[in-house]
């Protein structure tokens, strides 16, 4: 693990007083980060924390919020709770899988952009067929607005690495 690194994680230990009662938080802090649990970081805390691997795994690997495998930047969960199946969620999921070329045993592009997953719900029935980008709620979708929300993100992400290069 390189130094930069151990000082992010040690960031995150000291702002939770490296407490061990804290290790989901501490957890969530570094998901936030690397938008995923790097098993060296777990190795890590389990260290600092004076905790085994093995109960700083079990932890990462009970909670279905955590994630043991890089995402993309952009994380888009469809939501496929009943409202939103009835609302026909799955047609968006597959415009979505067809854009990016992704499946559900491959998840995520190979340049590390684009995640998608299914939920089974996102707590927006009303508002469905649902679906968050990096958690900011997208209502009343459909594989047309689907389709504008890619090619929007792909923008987004083209301005983006045009002002890096002139910097």
């Amino acid at each position: 693990m390189e130094k930069k690194e151990q000082k992010v994680l040690d960031e995150i230990l000291k702002a939770h007083d490296y407490s061990q009662t804290a290790v989901i938080a501490i957890m969530q802090d570094i998901q936030k980060v690397y938008r995923y649990l790097p098993e060296d970081a777990l190795c890590y805390i389990a260290r600092k924390l004076d905790l085994s691997e093995a109960k700083v795994y079990g932890v990462a690997t009970f909670y279905e919020n955590f994630s043991l495998e890089p995402k993309g930047k952009y994380v888009i969960k469809i939501c496929d709770g009943t409202a939103c199946h009835v609302r026909k969620s799955t047609a968006i999921l597959d415009e979505i899988r067809s854009l990016l070329g992704v499946t559900e045993s491959k998840p995520t592009t190979d340049d590390m952009m684009f995640t998608v997953e299914t939920v089974s719900c996102l707590g927006a029935c009303g508002l469905a067929p649902v679906c968050t980008v990096n958690d900011e709620v997208h209502p009343a979708m459909t594989p047309e607005k689907a389709r504008a929300l890619i090619e929007q993100l792909k923008e987004g992400k083209a301005a983006g690495e045009e002002a890096a290069d002139e910097n």
